[in-house]
């Protein structure tokens, strides 16, 4: 089978793709014929060397996938050879076929395509346990979100209208806002020109917002922390910004808010049960029309170098997706 590999650190084109044996299913898994891969951020920084946790080299890109199942490992119940199923695996989306345990696995529903399918498991996720477990959003409260027509950031939007927020839009251009309005934002903020604390007093009645919900980090970050209401929680996502901020303690004393982080792949890895039922939650808004799940751009698995470099540039609005077959 064909594979898309890492075997150093370094830039998108850096990468191979070559030909490898093909897995075998042992007891517990699944072998899934991968039809679709969407990309996160995490995957830009594992080539790098520069994530948390990094994978044994030579490892494949691809850390969420949708496809069909191929073959059943002894002992799985409860899915047949050719079910169309999706999972997040952290690492191994970029090839043509790849095993997954088989409690992994969710079947996708009729409601969406592979591409759309592969692009739920992480932003979603990290988004939906971001908003309900860390940040317990009420509905009435004010959400800001930045980012908001990047992955994770469109989903915070939809998941924040889902549960009854008012969501305020942060995002850098008159497209990327557009997106978000699309996706059912209440107010839009460009902050394009670096301003965001006065823009987010002038839509709160000088209060700040709620929940702020920040994947960016870097310059913005410190306007964030005086955008905040009193008891308002700040949600650390991640840092596409590429800067990683230092916290004036000296606010969350005065506002008496609280820093969050959200780190969802080792929740999910803890609490397996709960973030299964986070995702089902997610899949029934889907089905009930409440969220899009927007693919912003297809790429071919020959262009992966192309498609990781759309979104460590930032230019992709909602998912970035490599479609394997």
């Amino acid at each position: 089978m064909k594979a898309v590999l890492c075997k150093a650190y370094g830039p998108p084109e850096s990468l191979v793709l070559e030909d490898i044996p093909a897995p075998q299913p042992g007891t517990g898994e699944v072998l899934v014929d991968v039809h679709a891969s969407a990309l996160n951020f995490p995957d830009v920084l594992m080539i790098a060397g520069k994530y948390q946790s990094q994978p044994p080299f030579p490892f494949s890109p691809g850390g969420e996938l949708a496809g069909t199942i191929a073959a059943l490992g002894d002992g799985v119940a409860g899915f047949e050879v050719g079910e169309r199923v999706f999972a997040a695996t952290g690492v191994g989306g970029f090839a043509e076929q790849v095993v997954v345990r088989d409690k992994a696995l969710l079947r996708i529903p009729e409601s969406m395509n592979f591409a759309q399918a592969s692009g739920i498991s992480t932003t979603y996720g990290t988004s939906y346990y971001a908003l309900k477990q860390r940040a317990d959003l009420q509905p009435g409260e004010t959400l800001l979100v930045l980012g908001a027509a990047g992955g994770v950031g469109l989903a915070a939007v939809e998941l924040g209208k889902a549960m009854g927020a008012r969501v305020l839009a942060a995002a850098s251009s008159a497209e990327k806002l557009a997106a978000a309005k699309a996706a059912g934002a209440d107010e839009l903020i460009d902050y394009s020109d670096g301003e965001l604390k006065d823009k987010v007093k002038a839509l709160t009645d000088g209060k700040g917002a709620d929940v702020i919900y920040d994947p960016v980090g870097g310059a913005l970050f410190d306007q964030c922390m005086r955008s905040i209401n009193w008891y308002g929680r700040i949600l650390v996502i991640g840092f596409a910004a590429g800067d990683i901020p230092k916290v004036p303690i000296n606010l969350i004393l005065l506002k008496s808010c609280q820093l969050v982080g959200v780190f969802f792949g080792s929740w999910s890895a803890r609490f397996p049960t709960e973030a299964r039922e986070n995702l089902q939650q997610v899949l029934d808004f889907h089905s009930a029309g409440k969220i899009q799940a927007l693919v912003g751009r297809e790429f071919s698995l020959e262009q992966y170098a192309e498609a990781l470099r759309c979104l460590s540039e930032r230019q992709a609005i909602g998912k970035v997706v490599v479609n394997v077959r």
